[in-house]
Formats: structure tokens, C-alpha cells, sequence
């Protein structure tokens, strides 16, 4: 499982572990991940292992990839969490930072998903469950264009996979309360709590999906009844009310 570290890596990690499962979890921050792990570990007696890594630079992905395919210390799920968001429009921010976001939201991805498919599909089984994101349907900058490849990548994935008893599945949340938008330094004052998830509700509706074979899971019944609608609606409306959303969120946090 990939940045497991915190957010809706950490609630995986955490309900995985209830359920009985071993663990190997990825991440970059040692301090969080090996809290992590000692936690389960003692409240869960599942064997956990920590893999320090950061899946932007190649040679430690390869590290990683070369785990999960392991043939010898099989994985039955592969969880492709890591990720971030940015406040900044895509010609505003850094060029270091959306190639950073593209080698950890779309080459990790891939490169993961290639060393656990194919060794899943050498074994007859396996689950792989890509973290996508409501705004994959949308038109939120550079992180929906990424996140369109999530999901469209898994659903291809899962149609070549299936007949070989592997499954694939794109989990696509709207907003989840986590750190994610904070380290973006999102403002997102002006949400209504009605759009609002909450982490542990995600993880057991896409846990509950992937047990089921769903390729494509939304928890929340406002949130797929919005992408139904994205689905449908002219990309010109999409764009514009995009638009309008993401000049809120860049908006200046309120004094005080």
C-alpha cells in the first residue's frame, strides 16, 4: 500500500489490519510509518512490513515494484494511494512539481500495477485498487487530467485482468476530510458539509467494492449521483462550473 503514511493510506492500512491482513506498507515519512506499523502490529497481531520509499524517483520505485511482484511473498491487494493536490494553476506553479505529481499519481501507478498484475495474473488471483478521484469525471486543472488516467487506466486494466481471476478497481471519493487539502493549501471554507466525506466511510465502501469485482467505485450517493451527471453534461458546462469552484479554492484564507 502506497502512502500510507496518513490520510486515506493510513484508514486502509488501519482496516485492512481489522480485517486480519498482513501488511506492507510504502511511504516516505519513517517516523509516521513506523508508528503506523507498531500500532497494528500491537493492537491487530498482523505482521506488518515498512517500506521507506519515494515513488518519484525511479530507482526507489523500482525498489518497490520488484516487492510487489515478488513471487515468493505474494500480494493479494495492491493499494495505489500516494498522491497530492496543489492550489496553483498548472502555468502558475513550478514545472518540478506537476512532473513530481505525474511520476507519483500516474508512472507509480502504472509501474506498480504492471509488477502486481503480472504476477497476480500468473497466480489466478489478486486484487489491484487504483485511488482515482471524483474529479477524474471533471475539469479541476492538471490533477483531473491525471486522475482521468487513474480511472480510465484501471478500467482497461480490469478488462484485461478478468479473465484471469484479478480484479481492478478505481475508487472515485469527492472531498474526504484528511490532510490532503490542507498541505495544498486549499481554502475550503465554502464547502458545504454535505459534500464532505469522512475517511473511514470511503475505505469500507471501496474495500466493500473491490470484494464485490466493482471496477469502479464512488462512495456516497450524492457523489454518484454527480458523476452521473458529469457523465452527461456538455464539457462546456463542465468547464465553466470548474472554473468557478477552483477560483474559490484559490481563493485567500479568511483573517483570523
Amino acid at each position: 500500500m502506497t502512502g500510507a503514511s496518513s490520510g486515506l493510506g493510513r484508514e486502509y492500512a488501519v482496516q485492512l489490519a481489522t480485517r486480519g491482513h498482513d501488511l506492507v506498507l510504502v511511504a516516505r515519512d519513517r517516523d509516521r510509518l513506523e508508528g503506523l506499523a507498531t500500532e497494528l502490529v500491537a493492537r491487530h497481531r498482523v505482521e506488518v512490513e515498512v517500506v521507506l520509499a519515494d515513488l518519484t524517483d525511479r530507482e526507489e520505485l523500482a525498489r518497490v515494484a520488484e516487492r510487489v511482484g515478488d513471487p515468493e511473498r505474494p500480494v493479494d491487494l495492491l493499494v495505489n494511494n500516494a498522491g497530492f493536490g496543489s492550489r496553483r494553476g498548472f502555468v502558475r506553479g513550478e514545472l518540478a512539481e506537476e512532473e513530481a505529481a505525474l511520476d507519483l499519481m500516474v508512472r507509480a501507478v502504472m509501474v506498480l500495477s504492471h509488477a502486481a498484475g503480472g504476477a497476480m495474473r500468473a497466480r489466478g488471483r489478486g486484487a489491484i485498487l487504483n485511488v482515482s478521484s471524483v474529479a477524474s469525471y471533471a475539469v479541476m486543472g492538471h490533477y483531473s487530467a491525471i486522475k482521468a488516467y487513474v480511472t480510465v487506466f484501471s478500467e482497461a486494466l480490469a478488462t484485461e485482468l478478468a479473465p484471469h481471476g484479478v480484479t481492478v478497481t478505481a475508487v472515485c471519493p469527492g472531498f474526504v476530510h484528511t490532510e490532503f487539502h490542507q498541505r495544498a493549501e486549499m481554502n475550503m471554507s465554502r464547502l458545504p458539509d454535505a459534500l464532505w466525506l469522512e475517511a473511514p466511510d470511503v475505505v469500507r465502501a471501496s474495500l466493500d467494492d473491490v470484494s464485490a469485482g466493482r471496477v469502479v467505485s464512488v462512495p456516497s450517493l450524492p457523489y454518484k449521483v454527480l458523476v452521473g451527471v458529469l457523465r452527461v453534461a456538455p464539457r462546456r458546462l463542465t468547464r465553466t462550473v470548474a472554473g468557478s469552484l477552483a477560483a474559490r479554492r484559490r481563493a485567500p484564507h479568511p483573517p483570523g
